[in-house]
């Protein structure tokens, strides 16, 4: 949390400076303090006129990147002005949120900001990215604002890069290699990528240095030279083209005790994981040793905690020895470019194209094939994919036949999301798809969705949660062509007359009621919910004695959600968060 210093000027700022103590646990301390706590505080905000401001904190300025953010704000609450440190040190920001808080007008002069372009110099600090430039920062931020060609490499995919693509300048052009990047076509090029590269003379280069990999290690017992290693590791990797570019360091649990782990923990601040023999075992690699596993039970240590310290992921540098240690290194494959098949199984939400996850639209525009539940998902979600995707109902196929789609653009090394409804672990159909996945070494991942139930609960304006009368959410479906468990039959699910949300069960209705009336009261409240978020949303209230004839006078179809429980339209009861229980939840005063 950010330490911000408030200093008032004037009496007229006494209501300002109250709430921004109270917002940002701020402290108020005198003008005339402002040069001994210059480096104590991470931003400093004046109340009162700029002119003070300036004056007071002149002699202390020496360069952005050790100076904090210097804010000052008019005495009437009409302007919020960053003054010093807008990048860097995060004045433009908090600008804009002491702006969005007292209702003020944002005064931001920085270039950059003001002509929509990135803010190269906080890359670093937002994405977890190194510097290894040895151009001037301000040359190429110069270059850039001033919109001079520029060229963009970029050799891995993570958040950062998804925002570059996203958010691309027009004077910027993304290249795939560096003999691309022609002196007479561009004056810069931003790199990012964890290699060592370099680029044509005459042309400025950012580079930037994703850590993004797992560097296992293995470690000789107690080395008289474990203060070098360190350095030894990076040097003997950039040699072979690989820059630092380490988020973890990985090796073997008896190693523990070992002055060089420590050393990296308490020196360099580094996140250190410990797997067992038994672990690094079962992982296959390129240079298993019999020696190694004689003395630690393991073929393998730093291939083998490499791969696992990346999620499984690929090993990019095969074992490497210096005198006293081993080393590899692996990046998880979600962040390699080249051409590696993946597959995305992606919850599309309820159906409403806005109700799908950020991730999972991200996952959607990057798709090489889309594969949606045709049936059940609306088309609508696929109409942000990229120029060129296959975007393929499977509707009119069967498992095998989506299956050999999908291991087709695989095989490519195509980025495929198949989409599914709603979150794909409630009756998602996704297990005998991973089953084929696994069984082909496929690599996937799964993107969570908004499920129906939760729809249904916006839709209806209910809490389904109604403290002291029903705690317990079911969701479940009636016995149709699927048998159900035998004790999870519907009438002894509702023996705790929870809110029970049921799916796919609108065909079946009549045995669905007839169940339910075993236990819940026959007024009991119900609603049936029709194609939830659609644009032909239909949502019909009413008593569970009276639930089949709504579902069958209306037509409704296996796209409908019937929710059962008095949680539905209930306003009785008070909700623990506002007893008299949690006050100490509340700032002061407002309890």
């Amino acid at each position: 949390m950010q330490q911000i210093a408030i200093i008032q000027i004037s009496e007229a700022g006494s209501e300002i400076a109250s709430e921004l103590q109270q917002t940002y646990s701020a402290k108020a301390i005198k003008r005339t303090d402002v040069g001994k706590l210059w480096q104590e505080y991470d931003a400093f905000v004046f109340i009162g006129a700029m002119g003070i401001c300036v004056r007071t904190i002149a002699p202390f300025i020496k360069d952005k990147h050790e100076d904090p953010a210097v804010i000052c704000i008019d005495s009437t609450g009409m302007n919020v002005i960053s003054v010093l440190s807008g990048h860097v040190g995060g004045a433009n920001d908090l600008t804009r949120e002491i702006s969005a808080l007292i209702g003020a007008r944002e005064v931001i002069t920085t270039q950059s900001d003001n002509a929509g372009l990135w803010a190269l110099d906080t890359f670093a600090d937002r994405f977890n990215w190194s510097i290894a430039s040895d151009d001037d920062m301000n040359e190429c931020i110069f270059a850039f604002v001033n919109k001079k060609p520029t060229a963009l490499l970029m050799k891995i995919r993570d958040e950062g890069t998804d925002y570059l693509e996203k958010s691309l300048p027009p004077h910027v052009t993304v290249v795939n290699s560096l003999e691309e990047v022609d002196p007479k076509k561009y004056s810069l090029v931003i790199i990012v990528s964890p290699y060592n590269l370099c680029a044509p003379y005459g042309v400025l280069e950012l580079h930037f240095v994703p850590m993004i990999a797992a560097l296992g290690f293995g470690l000789a017992s107690h080395p008289d030279d474990y203060e070098d290693i360190y350095d030894q590791i990076d040097e003997t990797l950039s040699s072979i083209g690989v820059l630092p570019c380490y988020k973890r360091y990985c090796t073997i649990d008896v190693k523990e005790d070992e002055e060089f782990c420590a050393m990296l923990v308490d020196e360099y601040n580094e996140e250190l994981v410990f797997y067992t023999a038994e672990q690094l075992a079962k992982v296959e690699v390129p240079n298993p040793s019999d020696t190694v596993k004689k003395h630690v039970g393991t073929p393998s240590v730093c291939e083998a905690a490499a791969i696992l310290g990346s999620n499984n992921g690929k090993l990019i540098v095969p074992k490497v020895k210096g005198k006293n240690w081993t080393a590899a290194l692996a990046i998880d494959y979600k962040y390699l470019r080249e051409q590696e098949g993946h597959i995305e199984i992606v919850g599309a939400g309820p159906g409403d194209p806005d109700l799908v996850s950020v991730r999972g639209r991200k996952m959607l525009e990057r798709a090489d094939l889309i594969l949606y539940a045709g049936s059940l998902v609306p088309k609508a979600l696929t109409e942000c994919h990229k120029p060129g995707a296959v975007v393929r109902s499977s509707a009119d196929m069967n498992l095998e036949e989506q299956c050999e789609l999908m291991k087709e653009h695989y095989d490519k090394g195509h980025f495929i999301v198949r989409l599914h409804t709603g979150d794909p672990c409630i009756f998602g159909a996704i297990q005998e798809q991973m089953a084929f996945f696994d069984a082909n070494n496929m690599r996937y991942h799964i993107t969570p969705g908004i499920s129906s139930f939760l729809a249904a609960a916006a839709e209806l304006q209910s809490q389904f949660t109604i403290p002291e009368r029903c705690q317990t959410i079911i969701l479940t479906r009636g016995e149709g062509r699927t048998p159900m468990p035998e004790k999870e039959q519907l009438h002894l699910l509702a023996r705790s007359q929870s809110t029970m949300c049921i799916f796919l069960s609108a065909s079946i209705v009549d045995d669905v009621q007839r169940e339910l009336l075993q236990e819940y009261p026959e007024d009991t409240p119900v609603a049936a919910c029709y194609h939830l978020t659609w644009p032909d949303q239909k949502i019909y209230r009413g008593k569970l004695k009276d639930l089949a004839k709504i579902v069958q006078d209306n037509h409704l179809t296996l796209t409908t959600m019937l929710v059962v429980g008095e949680a539905i339209d209930n306003r009785q009861g008070l909700s623990e968060l506002y007893s008299k229980h949690f006050t100490h939840l509340f700032r002061k005063g407002e309890a």
